[in-house]
């Protein structure tokens, strides 16, 4: 009988606790909705990262399209007012020649770009064949090594003969400038 009244005491404790040791509906409550809030916060950080990178990703390449400019000169008139603007991009392998004046060719004239390296003899560039405000010219970054400026003559349309200088007096001439790196 001792063995049955301890049984059926050690099931009333088991199955009757008492009140203090209760969890409250409420408390299971918070606790699930802090957990669902403890993973949305989550989610939604793991998101921004993930877009955050791929924002860097997208600048990052955007940044190598970017013109790295190192040579620039401001090519100016008779009256020293600014005529055209010329960079050089070596990625191009391009000089980039913008007109900011309104001054254009004859019909059987050509505008010719020089480098001056010095007192050595003016050496053609190019041709400026385009009526447009800019023109992409490809010159190689070893034909501007030693200039120190760039000139515009009128010649004949065409230009002159290759190895020829200039017929005629400058156009436009200014200093060739190194763009620190």
């Amino acid at each position: 009988m001792t063995d049955t009244a301890t049984s059926a005491e050690t099931n009333n404790t088991s199955v009757s606790t008492p009140a203090s040791r209760r969890v409250s509906p409420w408390w299971r409550v918070l606790a699930v909705f802090l957990l669902v809030l403890l993973l949305l916060g989550w989610a939604a950080s793991a998101s921004m990262m993930t877009q955050l990178k791929a924002q860097i990703q997208h600048v990052q390449a955007r940044l190598v399209d970017v013109p790295q400019i190192r040579q620039v000169a401001v090519l100016l008139d008779n009256q020293q007012q600014a005529a055209m603007l010329v960079t050089y991009n070596p990625k191009d392998g391009a000089l980039l020649v913008q007109r900011l004046n309104e001054v254009k060719e004859g019909r059987e004239d050509s505008m010719q770009v020089w480098a001056i390296a010095g007192d050595a003899a003016p050496r053609s560039l190019g041709v400026v064949t385009s009526k447009y405000k800019t023109l992409q010219m490809p010159v190689k970054e070893t034909d501007l090594q030693g200039v120190t400026e760039i000139a515009v003559s009128a010649e004949n349309k065409g230009g002159v003969a290759t190895g020829a200088g200039p017929s005629l007096p400058w156009l436009f001439k200014g200093w060739l400038v190194q763009k620190s790196i």
